[in-house]
């Protein structure tokens, strides 16, 4: 059963665009029709275009207004007349997605603590963003980020909002009645931003959902307006917001500096002289009397003080309403305004006023700067990036929407793609500043060790660790090349590393629950299993949680050829088999090319092809396994003819032309505890592109194959068993696509944005891990025991350690106790 909708729609004079609307949300709309209540209310246009819209639209229910009431109280109008349980407010000027109801419907529906659900709003052309996200400045004033953007897919994963554009949202029809609706004083602009924040005031939640998709003629309504009544609507309005819904506390220093910067705001758009008034220009005659001109530009702004203070009885009511009614702090909301601290404006001179305003009234502790976080990994970041860059770019990538983030990499080669955050190369010594610079450090690998000011006991820098890779059960494999001295010395090297990490870090990330098994285990035998971490959360996902590697939300689209029909030997209708990985020394590449041997005997068609035999980062040096792999191709007569070799690493931004003329992804292993253990980043590929996978069995990814139906896992080092898995992905239509078909709702759960999570919650509230905190002793100690109890032990000790030793370890015992009595006095007395 599904809930009814009320959709409202307000016309004022744009009848044409409101008959398209209504038609297309009749015509088009995936949502049943006895379930759907169309309704819009004409604000007093008296122009015959109510007359119009009842005669094309019949269906629809026409309410007339016999005064503008503006988009807010057109919308509250028609709300107060609607029969849903669900209300829906489209622009006359926008037009909906098949599915932008249900899509909205079903989140209303699985989360009972989302109020609203903000659509995602296109150009009418649907190229271009309208509405992904919404950010608050400190002085009131709501904006759309990412707004005139290409929409790329980056902006296709939920997200809790501060609110929703207008012009496509949905909301409970009883909660927007108890909160009264859209505030009717704003008359436009603002009255959804106000209307989100009492939302999440309440403790109510406003949900970004991409699949309820809309498109929009941005501003249709204001085409025969002047901009200054535009600007005067939007500064009164982002006042009153302010004014009704901070608390006293942020109040006291926000709104007298948002009323002076609205000021400057004023006289620097209307390039007014603020220095003619004073005395130092008075000329020597009788002094200047004439006019002056002020842009209404200029004059807006000062109107709205002005409006914003007649206004200031009702709103204090409205105000004392809300502040009664919440249950969330200012700094709760903060993460959700993404970056208060935004200007807004480019002008020069209200530039300059605003960074005064925010000093003088000290707004950066009430607002907070944003968050600075360095994520530093050792790795290669160019356009051919392996798996720890890949992780440490996409890291950075999700937090720079709300925090200042600087990715820093250690490694020579630092050549990155554009981003939206700044990419730095350092020499391990120059490292300090970064660290310096940050509030949280996100660290790989090697890297603590090149920091040693932070493995200092008394270092209060937050750390997390990303442990994703258990570099010494890898080292197991990979160490197998060198001597047996060496490969020791180098595996108790690396565990000495981690181990600092353990010691040290106060959140930890790695890449699955059997991961988290493993590294609990690790923690535990270091003793970072506290009473008081555990008294504090027995789940002790604050301290450790599961981050795996994950996807881009866009799908993947093509921008050149790749395999098929590019590659000498691979037909366009070719069977291509993807290794999208390297190939290293963990791997079973040999088993692989022994089944395609096999398979090639029955099926002439088949094409194994290895993504990268070069790694990108020139310090990894190639393990014996690429060379074994390229000498038994050879030996076999497969290379270039059923086996095929891409000797350098594909840029990371091309890779999905590759994914794209795949038929299938392929990873073996062998059988051993670094197989037990890993997490194999690439396959992850292989979902976001929608291939069936053949994997070995034994690793957390062939669980996840098993369980979700989505290709095959076969038995380690069985050839023949691997030749009849790939046999079926390929040529078993019917299999092939239903993998396909569930591949789709698993490879959801693996996007960037939704395994880093865990991260993103952190960073918005990041603390010390609770055994890292100062002066946390025990709150009750065992009491000392006194006179006879002291004699009575110690002759229970003697007894014990004569029948565990004799003498010697009663004198070993002895000793001990000495030196620990000696090194407390020295504590107590140093």
């Amino acid at each position: 059963m599904l809930p009814t909708v009320s959709v409202i729609v307000v016309n004022h004079r744009g009848a044409d665009d409101t008959i398209t609307c209504l038609r297309a949300l009749r015509e088009d709309l995936d949502y049943p029709g006895d379930q759907l209540e169309l309704i819009c209310v004409d604000n007093a246009s008296g122009d015959g275009g109510a007359e119009r819209i009842e005669a094309a639209e019949p269906g629809v229910r026409l309410i007339r207004s016999d005064e503008n009431l503006g988009f807010a109280g057109g919308c509250n109008l028609g709300a107060r007349e609607a029969t849903g349980q669900v209300l829906a407010f489209l622009n006359n000027d926008a037009r909906p997605d098949r599915a932008w109801a249900r899509a909205a419907v079903s989140v209303l529906r699985s989360e009972p603590t989302v109020g609203a659900v903000a659509s995602k709003v296109l150009d009418w052309e649907g190229r271009h963003v309208d509405f992904v996200d919404g950010g608050l400045t400190w002085f009131g004033m709501g904006y759309k980020r990412h707004a005139g953007e290409v929409d790329d897919g980056s902006h296709d994963a939920a997200r809790d909002v501060l609110f929703g554009t207008g012009s496509a949202l949905f909301v409970r029809a009883e909660l927007f009645a108890a909160l009264g609706g859209f505030d009717e004083r704003y008359f436009m602009f603002y009255e959804d931003v106000d209307l989100g924040w009492r939302l999440n005031l309440r403790g109510w939640r406003v949900r970004y959902e991409p699949r309820s998709l809309a498109y929009h003629r941005h501003h249709a309504s204001m085409t025969e307006i002047a901009s200054a009544r535009e600007y005067y609507l939007l500064e009164r309005n982002a006042l009153a917001s302010l004014y009704k819904n901070v608390s006293d506390e942020t109040l006291a220093k926000a709104l007298p500096a948002a009323m002076a910067l609205a000021v400057r705001r004023a006289t620097a758009r209307g390039e007014i002289d603020p220095g003619q008034l004073e005395i130092t220009r008075r000329p020597d005659g009788p002094d200047d009397v004439s006019e002056v001109s002020i842009d209404r530009a200029a004059l807006a702004g000062m109107l709205a003080i002005d409006q914003f203070v007649e206004l200031l009885p009702e709103l204090k009511e409205a105000r004392e309403a809300e502040q009664r009614a919440r249950v969330r702090t200012d700094a709760d909301l903060l993460p959700l305004m993404r970056k208060a601290m935004e200007p807004a404006y480019p002008l020069p001179r209200y530039l300059a006023a605003h960074d005064a305003l925010v000093e003088a009234f000290e707004l950066d502790k009430v607002f907070g700067r944003p968050r600075r976080i360095a994520v530093i990994t050792g790795d290669a970041v160019t356009e051919r990036m392996a798996g720890p860059a890949i992780r440490a770019w996409h890291m950075a990538d999700v937090l720079s929407s709300e925090h200042d983030v600087r990715l820093v990499s250690v490694n020579a080669h630092v050549n990155p793609p554009e981003s939206p955050f700044d990419v730095v190369a350092a020499r391990p010594r120059e490292l300090g500043p970064h660290v310096e610079w940050a509030d949280i450090v996100v660290l790989q690998g090697h890297v603590l060790e090149m920091v040693p000011a932070l493995k200092k006991a008394d270092s209060t820098k937050i750390v997390v660790c990303d442990v994703y890779d258990p570099m010494h059960l890898e080292l197991l494999e990979q160490g197998r090349d060198t001597d047996d001295e060496r490969r020791a010395l180098d595996l108790a090297g690396v565990t000495k590393v981690l181990n600092t990490q353990l010691e040290r870090g106060d959140f930890f990330l790695c890449a699955s629950e059997r991961q988290r098994h493993f590294w609990l285990g690790h923690l535990a035998s270091l003793g970072r299993l506290t009473p008081g971490l555990y008294d504090t959360d027995p789940t002790v996902r604050s301290l450790l949680s599961v981050v795996p590697f994950g996807l881009p939300s866009v799908a993947p689209r093509r921008t050149g050829p790749a395999i098929k029909g590019a590659r000498p030997g691979i037909g366009a209708d070719d069977k291509v088999v993807l290794w999208a990985g390297g190939v290293y020394s963990w791997f079973d590449p040999l088993t692989l090319v022994r089944a395609v041997h096999g398979l090639s005997q029955r099926r002439d068609d088949v094409r194994l092809f290895f993504l990268g035999m070069k790694h990108p980062n020139p310090d990894v040096p190639e393990m014996g396994m690429a060379d074994q792999t390229r000498h038994l191709a050879a030996r076999l007569g497969l290379t270039d003819k059923h086996v095929f070799f891409n000797e350098t690493w594909v840029p990371y931004q091309e890779r999905q032309n590759y994914l794209l003329d795949a038929d299938c992804g392929v990873t073996t292993h062998f059988e051993h505890v670094e197989t037990t253990f890993a997490f194999r980043t690439r396959v992850l590929d292989y979902l976001w592109s929608g291939l069936p996978v053949v994997t070995t069995d034994g690793d957390s990814f062939a669980d996840l194959v098993r369980q979700e139906g989505l290709g095959v896992v076969v038995p380690p080092e069985d050839p023949d068993a691997l030749a009849d898995a790939l046999e079926k992905v390929l040529y078993d239509e019917e299999f092939a696509a239903g993998c396909q078909e569930r591949i789709v709702g698993v490879r959801e759960r693996f996007t960037w944005e939704a395994v880093l999570a865990p991260l993103t919650e952190f960073c918005r509230d990041p603390r010390p891990a609770a055994d890292r905190l100062g002066a946390s002793g025990p709150l009750v100690r065992t009491p000392k025991l006194k006179g006879v109890e002291t004699v009575r032990r110690d002759v229970a000790l003697l007894r014990e350690y004569l029948d565990a030793g004799g003498p010697l370890e009663v004198a070993k015992r002895a000793t001990g106790r000495i030196r620990r009595l000696a090194a407390e006095r020295l504590r107590r007395d140093g």
